[in-house]
């Protein structure tokens, strides 16, 4: 089906909404088909289609001939989506070999298409006119389940204003079946002041027709090839000028693609690849990484890398400020030492020798991998600008398998500002820092030794904020220790059947244990017959931290003064 986008004002029912709208567009879909049938007979192996009528249906042409049982050619694809019947075997005998156990099917020719040209593409979907029929499809569903007709307020001005391709400075012709580009000479003329172009989700699998495409496009910026699976050679492939942003996702480029295209994007600053299996970073003419003098960003995300020197391999690239390495296959983190550094600059020119690994990188995303060693939180320190980190589903991360709850990562992590994608304020920051110290006083005060080992920041973190082993109280009588001193802290009551009740600010030794706090929460909240179950509520975490110790004091878990412990009840 082929959805065409409008944002205007809807009228129902003579009210005005504004809206951004999509609606299925049966004009563009029957134009689309009747633009590919003439080229649906000519099929090859390795060809990229998609069904007729469904471009977003895409496969590759695996099998071309006959089915045993079957009268007829057949066409076997291989569907990126996996959603299909086989694996490539029918009844026992193999056509051929599909990605996955369902991802193959046979379909006759007449119900694949080819594709169209990038020029075709864009006269359907910026040139297309709306008919009776598609306006007719145009309404909402009133509470009654009626159909209630939608007017488009201001859809003529808009349609007259897109169509106007020569004006055009973004398009996206995302699932419209591209395949090629057409008559090139005629793109420049066309769209003269394109700069962004969306490609996602098309046919096109060489590398020459998307150099044809740009060539023309000399104000293009931001590219988007994703879910194109684009092969073939490299070199020919004219210089990309002015490119700054390029998205390869889900398009099968693997890191030898990558270093071939470097020297065709000379202002590149944004490359992103994720999906692609990437799971090794293999330079073609030194250990690490070279050239890519403009990227600030490099996204990496779900793709196999497993091993951090794989990493490291990057740790020159001059400017490169956003690392993004979510849903990898990564165990561990470590700054490269000075013998490692000693290493890569041998028989490096003198301004690469004073580089400094990773020296503007600020935003680090390691979500969901495998992290879970302390000594790799600890590492992150060593990155010099470093501020913004995602450690979240990693085992280090998850206080529910032993992992640290994110007031330890703050005290632990000294330049971080933003941690999982929530920005620390001043002030989480100091009281994660106390708290932190309180918690490692309270497991380790007569193991001076582990906790220098176990806990680098402690004694920095211990002299900076005056805490020894007293600390100063409210009160004017003198110092008060810190295990005797009074925790003021919030009890907050959420329990489904307990009813609404207000919170309660109470005061309690820092000694008193979990299993002791949920006896006087029965007391405070009058529950009977009720066990209650209790969390504590930081600020930047977005679910609440269960405290499931009943042995554990205040202080071992870490609660300091006005902080919040919600109250719930068992199941």
């Amino acid at each position: 089906m082929c959805w065409v986008r409008y944002t205007v004002t809807l009228r129902v029912n003579s009210r005005q909404t504004p809206a951004s709208k999509y609606y299925y567009s049966p004009v563009i879909e029957m134009q689309m088909q009747a633009a590919t049938e003439s080229n649906s007979e000519a099929l090859v192996l390795d060809q990229r289609v998609h069904l007729a009528n469904d471009p977003r249906r895409v496969g590759t042409v695996k099998y071309l001939g006959a089915v045993q049982g079957y009268p007829g050619t057949w066409v076997g694809v291989d569907w990126d989506n996996g959603d299909a019947k086989h694996d490539g075997s029918v009844n026992g005998v193999r056509y051929f070999h599909a990605r996955s156990q369902s991802s193959g099917s046979f379909f006759r020719t007449h119900n694949l298409s080819s594709g169209i040209s990038f020029l075709e593409a864009l006269h359907l979907r910026y040139r297309g006119q709306s008919t009776k029929e598609e306006e007719d499809e145009m309404y909402v569903l009133s509470a009654s389940k009626k159909r209630v007709a939608v007017e488009l307020l201001g859809k003529d001005k808009i349609e007259d204003k897109i169509s106007r391709l020569e004006e055009l400075r973004s398009a996206s012709l995302s699932y419209m079946g591209v395949s090629n580009p057409g008559s090139p000479v005629e793109i420049s003329s066309v769209v003269p002041n394109l700069e962004e172009l969306d490609l996602t989700g098309n046919l096109l699998s060489k590398w020459k027709d998307v150099g044809e495409i740009c060539k023309q496009l000399p104000t293009l910026s931001a590219l988007n090839l994703s879910k194109n699976l684009i092969g073939g050679d490299i070199f020919g492939l004219p210089e990309l000028k002015s490119i700054r942003i390029l998205v390869l996702n889900y398009s099968g480029v693997d890191w030898t693609q990558v270093e071939h295209l470097q020297h065709l994007l000379p202002v590149i600053e944004e490359l992103h690849l994720m999906g692609n299996g990437i799971s090794t970073i293999n330079p073609t003419k030194s250990s690490i990484v070279r050239g890519f003098d403009s990227l600030r960003l490099l996204n990496l995300e779900d793709n196999n890398i497993a091993e951090w020197s794989e990493v490291l391999k990057l740790s020159f690239l001059k400017r490169l400020e956003q690392l993004h390495l979510n849903k990898n296959k990564l165990n561990n983190i470590f700054y490269p030492d000075d013998d490692t550094k000693q290493k890569w600059h041998s028989g490096f020119d003198s301004p690469t020798r004073t580089c400094i690994p990773f020296q503007n990188l600020r935003c680090l995303l390691l979500g969901g991998n495998k992290i879970g060693d302390l000594t790799s939180v600890d590492q992150l320190n060593s990155f010099p600008k470093l501020m913004d980190i995602r450690l979240s589903e990693n085992p280090v991360s998850d206080p529910g398998s032993s992992g640290l709850p994110r007031f330890v990562l703050i005290a632990r992590l000294e330049k971080v500002e933003i941690l999982n994608g929530s920005e620390i304020s001043s002030r989480e920051r100091k009281e994660s820092e106390i708290r932190y110290i309180r918690l490692v006083m309270a497991k380790l005060h007569e193991k001076p030794d582990e906790i220098k080992r176990v806990h680098p920041r402690f004694a920095e973190l211990k002299n900076f904020h005056g805490i020894e082993d007293e600390r100063p109280s409210v009160r004017t009588d003198g110092p008060q220790k810190m295990s005797s001193a009074l925790l003021c802290i919030t009890l907050k009551c959420v329990g489904a059947s307990i009813g609404e009740k207000p919170p309660l600010i109470k005061k309690l030794p820092a000694t008193t244990t979990v299993g002791k706090l949920k006896i006087l929460c029965e007391s405070f909240f009058k529950l009977k017959k009720m066990k209650p179950k209790l969390f504590i509520q930081e600020e930047g975490c977005p679910l609440p931290m269960l405290l499931d110790d009943e042995m554990a004091t205040l202080m071992d878990v870490g609660i300091g003064n006005e902080m919040t412990i919600i109250v719930d009840e068992e199941n």
